[in-house]
């Protein structure tokens, strides 16, 4: 009697029920609308579709087994362009494979056939609320300026779609310690708003398998720009491991390999190098055809030398992590002028990045960095932004 009273109390919602038994989509409906809420009904995923164009709905109610268009097929439909709907599977059969896919691709929950009545209205009371919650936590983490990504495969897979479309490269400069500029570095932007941040974007390609793609695509906007303007120096691009067995690489009309003389490849310590295939036959191919190589975020990540012993890189890029603070701290002045010496006995470029007041680039320079780059002398902007070179 409690929950009943309880689920009398809720607002009325408007429900979308998907089922193509007539005789199983009337009880739905009236039960539903008997519970005060707003109720439209679709006998199939395409008309199912059509509903959606026209209205905004708290909770949907499908069944998994529908000719034209499956349950679990209208489900990655509904997250293209709503990522936080609660959706309830129906099913005649819990044993089916697509149960287990539903719930994969962000399906609430599932009801099995026949369906208790009090059941359905118990999980479509759940569902509501939840579908709510998820709405107000989005709000939250966009008035905080926090990325907040889907929580299903579904709506991964339709935002990462979606923010693959907005995606552009800013350039940040990475200059001598004349102030003349040495090159730029390409880092990845996103416009869309529940994967605004470079990070979570790359992980949301990794959980989709899809980060060979987002490299491709940005590889290629970070070339145009470079190639049209010889005075921009050199282009550095970050590789995860994986891309650097990505053929598109190496192969004709590659974005990159009409200019692989000005490119550098920066390939980040966080991640490990060791069962990545023969990575020393590929950075051969690699440097064969133009490119450098360079280490990035030494000093973070991985320890050891595996990834110096297998790209021999001509460039080293301080980990920012050791360049914060350096003119207050002994030890990291240190640890930096010996990686600079060592990394000039082997014929490398050592690369401060993340500086941001002056203090820290007297640190840097008088230490034996050759190039540096952060805040304090340009941040990242479109090709490509002025650098301010302090004068005194």
């Amino acid at each position: 009697m409690e929950e009943e009273n309880r689920l009398s109390r809720m607002p009325p919602s408007r429900i979308l029920i998907v089922e193509d038994d007539p005789l199983l989509r009337k009880v739905f409906v009236r039960m539903l609308r008997g519970a005060g809420h707003e109720v439209v009904e679709a006998a199939n995923g395409v008309l199912a579709l059509e509903a959606l164009d026209e209205h905004s709905f708290d909770a949907i109610i499908t069944d998994i087994g529908m000719p034209q268009l499956s349950g679990t097929e209208l489900l990655r439909a509904v997250r293209q362009t709503d990522l936080d709907v609660p959706v309830v599977m129906v099913t005649g059969d819990p044993s089916l494979e697509s149960v287990t896919q539903a719930i994969e691709y962000g399906a609430l929950d599932y009801l099995v056939k026949p369906v208790a009545m009090q059941l359905l209205r118990e999980k479509v009371a759940r569902a509501i609320r939840l579908g709510h919650l998820a709405r107000c936590k989005r709000e939250a983490m966009h008035a905080a300026g926090d990325g907040l990504g889907p929580g299903d495969r579904a709506g991964l897979e339709a935002t990462f779609t979606r923010a693959m479309r907005t995606l552009r490269s800013a350039f940040q400069p990475i200059v001598r310690t004349d102030g003349t500029t040495f090159g730029h570095e390409a880092f990845l932007r996103s416009n869309d708003p529940d994967l605004p941040l470079p990070g979570v974007v790359v992980d949301a390609a990794q959980k989709l398998g899809r980060l060979g793609e987002l490299g491709r695509r940005m590889r290629a906007l970070a070339t145009a720009p470079v190639a049209a303007s010889e005075d921009s120096g050199d282009l550095f691009v970050n590789l995860h491991p994986r891309d650097l067995f990505d053929p598109e690489l190496l192969a004709a009309g590659s974005p990159l390999l009409g200019i692989a003389s000005r490119v550098v490849l920066e390939i980040t310590e966080r991640a490990p190098l060791d069962h990545m295939g023969d990575v020393r036959s590929r950075v051969s191919e690699l440097r064969e055809r133009g490119f450098r190589l360079a280490v990035d975020d030494l000093g973070a990540g991985y320890a050891g030398l595996t990834s110096f012993a297998m790209l021999s890189p001509e460039i080293a890029k301080l980990d920012l992590t050791l360049v914060r603070g350096i003119d207050k701290s002994d030890i990291k002045q240190k640890i930096v002028g010996s990686m600079a010496r060592l990394c000039r006995d082997l014929g490398m470029l050592i690369v401060a990045e993340g500086v941001e007041t002056d203090h820290e680039l007297q640190a840097v320079t008088h230490l034996g960095c050759d190039l540096v780059q952060g805040f304090l002398l340009a941040r990242p902007g479109t090709a490509f932004p002025a650098v301010h070179w302090p004068t005194h």
